[in-house]
């Protein structure tokens, strides 16, 4: 495992592929338009609007370039070479909070995938971190900030196709 690679699910792989085609055709046509709108406005030396489009276009540089380096290093996760009854990236990890009694669902991710609101969390997360390797049945406890979580493995599931 090397340390540039940036590991992706087949999914998360697609999604920057789209993100970064929409960035590099229809977002850069509209700050192109954008830029040549506000030049119409005279002196583009005091002008906000050709300021704030010239930003806005270095900045969709910037994630391009940043897209790019990702997914040249990307390494998309072969379920085949993962053990699918331990929690490691690509997995979905339901849970039982020890404490709460209250159930949960985590698919561990890379950084760039990570998005809560949909339940995927990075593996390098302190949740992430403390569920790897971990099997069914096991009793995990992972120190974060505010004190320590006590989870039980109910089920570990991985997508096969």
């Amino acid at each position: 495992m090397s340390t540039g690679d940036t590991y992706l699910t087949r999914e998360g792989y697609e999604k920057l592929i789209k993100e970064l085609d929409s960035l590099k055709t229809l977002r850069r046509r509209e700050l192109s338009k954008a830029i040549g709108k506000a030049r119409e406005h005279g002196d583009i030396g005091e002008n906000a609007e050709y300021d704030a489009a010239k930003e806005a276009q270095a900045l969709n540089e910037k994630r391009v370039v940043e897209l790019e380096g990702k997914l040249a290093r990307a390494r998309i996760i072969e379920n085949e070479d993962i053990p699918v009854d331990k929690a490691y990236i690509g997995a979905t990890v339901f849970l039982k909070d020890l404490d709460t009694e209250e159930e949960l669902q985590y698919t561990l991710v890379s950084e760039v995938e990570a998005d809560f609101s949909q339940g995927k969390i990075s593996i390098s997360s302190p949740i992430g971190k403390g569920l790897l390797g971990h099997k069914k049945n096991e009793i995990v406890e992972i120190k974060i900030p505010t004190g320590i979580l006590r989870y039980k493995i109910i089920k570990i599931l991985r997508d096969l196709g």
